[in-house]
């Protein structure tokens, strides 16, 4: 399942919290349109889970993941860098402990 760093967790909960969505705001990490290079993950604001979405909630954070990237996800891990008022979202392998 995906996890996320204390980063990843900290953004996340501060964008929920100033997004104004009800009920339960979160990340949402789905696949984007097809280009010709790839299919690139969407990461954006939502008030809640769609219906077939896994909830990962890490750290005090809640994201949701789509089906359609939820096994490419399910080793990885959400990171961020926090550079005055813009995040910036990374997914990286798990390292083993």
């Amino acid at each position: 399942m995906l996890s996320l760093t204390d980063n990843a967790a900290e953004a996340a909960r501060q964008l929920a919290a100033d997004s104004g969505l009800e009920p339960d705001p979160g990340l949402r990490i789905s696949a984007g349109e097809p280009t010709a290079s790839g299919t690139p993950l969407e990461i954006t604001l939502a008030s809640g889970p769609h219906e077939s979405d896994q909830t990962v909630q890490d750290g005090g954070a809640t994201v949701y993941v789509g089906d359609d990237v939820a096994g490419f996800l399910d080793d990885k891990v959400l990171d961020a860098a926090i550079e005055g008022d813009r995040v910036r979202f990374r997914i990286g392998t798990a390292r083993a402990a």
